[in-house]
């Protein structure tokens, strides 16, 4: 008997392939491909690094925006605070017949008593002592009624310019560390 016919009395030989399963239990993903898979996970340090810089760009595009924003939004503080004061000077000038020399007559008074003179209550405490959003504000007497300014405290850093006013109540501004005064331009 040659050999094809002992094949066609055994019937076809199984064809046996390459990863072809043997046994009679259902394929799993493990029967399929037991080799090692060389899949990428997460990321290069090249990507990290093109990341980072592109953040880095960002920021040093946006932070100096940021500050001329914050010392913008502190200008414009001041300015309202100058005409607050303008307001209750001319309230204390109606209830005391004269101008307010400093900023403590203008706040309430220390011990809590009632308001005079000395300490009229017209503004709040923390404005009373000068500071309010990153300026400092002083109120002096003049010959012919007050005068305010306004200086950053700290110069390119909370604010670009000082401001001046009197009784006028024209707000002027300087854009150099130089003090505004009557002769600087006005704010129209």
């Amino acid at each position: 008997m040659n050999a094809n016919e002992r094949e066609s009395l055994a019937g076809p030989a199984p064809a046996m392939t390459r990863g072809a399963c043997t046994h009679s239990r259902a394929r799993t993903s493990y029967d399929i491909d037991m080799r090692p898979k060389n899949r990428r996970r997460g990321f290069s340090l090249i990507e990290l690094l093109i990341v980072i810089a592109i953040i880095l760009v960002i920021v040093t595009i946006a932070v100096p925006q940021y500050n001329k924003q914050m010392m913008s939004a502190h200008e414009t503080a001041a300015i309202q605070a100058i005409r607050t004061i303008h307001a209750v000077e001319t309230q204390y000038y109606s209830q005391f017949g004269k101008y307010a020399s400093t900023m403590t007559e203008l706040g309430p008074p220390a011990t809590g008593g009632t308001a005079g003179p000395a300490s009229a209550d017209l503004i709040a405490a923390d404005f009373a002592s000068g500071k309010k959003s990153g300026y400092i504000f002083t109120v002096a007497p003049t010959p012919t009624g007050y005068q305010v300014t306004a200086v950053p405290e700290q110069f390119g850093g909370s604010g670009r310019r000082t401001f001046f006013s009197d009784q006028t109540m024209v707000i002027r501004n300087n854009w150099s560390q130089e003090v505004a005064n009557l002769n600087s331009e006005a704010i129209k």
